[in-house]
């Protein structure tokens, strides 16, 4: 068993701001973000990932989106499709669970007709992430949402911050150069060789065959 160091990024406080969305969607429940600010929320359901990417393209304009999740529906999937038909989306890379053809192998090839396995990567995940960029905006979407509608309480924060966005897109680019395109059989936890790392201090066992390993933090100093 290989030891590894967890990847972190270390960033300072931003402007917040943090409700309980009861608005009905997400260009409501985003309509005080903008520029430095960083908006969280917790909703019961009312939108999805994409509900929220396309609220922040409004506000962006055209721009390239990379999206981590474990799963997605067939609603999500086709409006990103029409988001990169219409140019809201320039370029769109996804990052799935590795599980995700197997439980739901119908939503896998859709993916996979709509988008390309270029634009595919499957490894073991359960981070679910969007990052928006584009000239002007470096945008991060740390969320508990996958790409589908879920009428459960959900997080979702949003963050104009281009440390952070740069974080997301390094660990994204590392797994899109680790994991072949085409490739969805069960693996291991990616390696992320070009991600720095926090060196263990406390000692901490692990359980089964993690060891300091495998979780991707994000400390506010």
């Amino acid at each position: 068993m290989s030891e590894r160091t967890a990847q972190s990024h270390t960033r300072k406080v931003r402007p917040r701001k943090v409700a309980v969305s009861k608005v009905t969607n997400a260009r409501d429940a985003l309509a005080d973000w903008g520029r430095g600010m960083e908006t969280y929320c917790l909703t019961f359901g009312q939108f999805s990932l994409m509900d929220a990417v396309e609220a922040i393209l409004e506000k962006t304009g055209p721009a390239d989106v990379a999206i981590a999740t474990w799963t997605a529906g067939s609603a999500d999937l086709s409006r990103s499709a029409e988001s990169l038909r219409n140019g809201n989306i320039r370029s769109l890379r996804f990052v799935v669970d590795c599980s995700f053809g197997q439980r739901q192998p119908g939503y896998l090839a859709q993916v996979r007709a709509l988008f390309g396995d270029e634009a595919i990567r499957s490894t073991r995940t359960h981070a679910k992430y969007a990052v928006i960029t584009n000239d002007a905006w470096e945008v991060a979407v740390r969320t508990s949402m996958n790409l589908n509608e879920n009428p459960r309480l959900e997080s979702i924060e949003v963050s104009d911050d281009p440390e952070l966005a740069g974080f997301l897109l390094r660990v994204t680019d590392e797994i899109f150069a680790e994991e072949a395109a085409g490739d969805f059989r069960t693996k291991s936890r990616p390696e992320l060789p070009g991600i720095e790392g926090i060196e263990p201090r406390f000692g901490v066992s692990a359980i089964g065959d993690v060891s300091a390993t495998g979780f991707v933090s994000v400390v506010s100093a």
